[in-house]
């Protein structure tokens, strides 16, 4: 692949001139109706427009460079014989530039180094960081026992730490994989749930079962529910346990009491990864409860083998609007 720019005389050049010498790769560069390309002109401020196996890229200086980062970064990931979807637009256009090439894609991660480009392969995707934020927090799941993930919602704090999860039993280093969450209402009283235990606990852990069956095949899933190498349960089925050679994974960490994290935090066993995960702007604890996520902040952020990663609405990698909804409601609350 070639680039090319019109010499300058009197004034900079107006466009960027990229060769893909595959165009059937080329094909799936620009996506069916070219909205690859429509993506990154609505996001850039470009003008792109297809030639033959040629792209030219007109708009302001910086923005036509930013653009030809990423088309080449984007053909690339194609040559390397993997798939081009939106997310993967999004992340090349945050982070196209601070990446240098393709890192490990298995239980190599734990030797990960800042430049290479941070992967989690799964049994059903391989599932790529698309914040800076994001790929440090995928780093630190992997080097550190315990770690924690704050930040607003849409931020890929549960989904990633999940993705991690089924890496590292599909690769041997656990055993299984438990995932919780406390069991409160999100600001409503729902009553009485019909149906037996699970029944009842099965709408609060409904996000991580969606979580979990991006990762793995359905009746995988299921088979391993079954067999109680994945659990999913309520904090509260936790207490008197010692959890051992399992990856752990705490979702929504901001609606546990103080006892309730402390109860949580001291059930790591040997062999075992704990990750924490929480939105300390969505509490939905009764009103003179305090939070123990917050609490866990204030007390171990000083130990050194316990990691904190934080995020913002700019790590928001839902639709746009999230990100835009986050900042008003940031903007307006007096506490931030």
């Amino acid at each position: 692949m070639a680039t090319r720019t019109h010499p300058a005389d009197t004034a900079p050049p107006a466009e960027v001139l990229l060769e893909f010498p595959d165009n059937f790769l080329l094909i799936d560069l620009c996506g069916e109706y070219d909205r690859n390309l429509t993506a990154i002109e609505s996001r850039l401020g470009v003008q792109i427009l297809r030639r033959g196996n040629q792209l030219v890229i007109m708009g302001e200086d910086d923005v036509r460079a930013e653009a030809a980062d990423a088309l080449r970064g984007l053909y690339a990931r194609l040559e390397a014989g993997k798939t081009l979807e939106t997310g993967d637009i999004d992340r090349e256009l945050r982070m196209g530039r601070s990446e240098a090439g393709t890192g490990p894609q298995s239980g190599d991660q734990m030797d990960l180094i800042p430049a290479t480009r941070v992967e989690i392969k799964t049994r059903k995707k391989l599932v790529e960081p698309r914040t800076d934020a994001q790929k440090a927090y995928v780093k630190s799941l992997f080097a550190n026992e315990l770690a924690f993930g704050i930040g607003p919602a849409g931020t890929g704090k549960t989904y990633l730490a999940v993705a991690v999860g089924v890496n590292m039993f599909i690769n041997g280093h656990v055993d299984r994989i438990i995932l919780s969450r406390p069991a409160v209402e999100a600001g409503e009283k729902l009553g009485y749930l019909p149906g037996d235990m699970k029944d009842k606990v099965d709408p609060y852990m409904q996000p991580l079962y969606d979580a979990l069956n991006d990762f793995l095949p359905g009746k995988q899933a299921a088979k391993l529910i079954e067999e109680k190498r994945i659990e999913i349960a309520p904090l509260a089925f936790m207490r008197g346990r010692t959890l051992a050679n399992a990856f752990v994974v705490l979702d929504e960490a901001q609606n546990a009491t103080t006892m309730q994290m402390k109860m949580f935090l001291t059930r790591l066993g040997e062999g075992s990864r704990m990750v924490v995960t929480g939105d300390r702007t969505q509490i939905d604890l009764p009103r003179g409860v305090p939070s123990g996520l917050r609490d866990a902040e204030r007390l171990l952020n000083s130990i050194p083998s316990i990691s904190f990663n934080y995020f913002t609405s700019k790590d928001v990698v839902r639709h746009p609007l999230v990100a835009a909804i986050i900042e008003a409601y940031e903007a307006d609350d007096p506490a931030t």
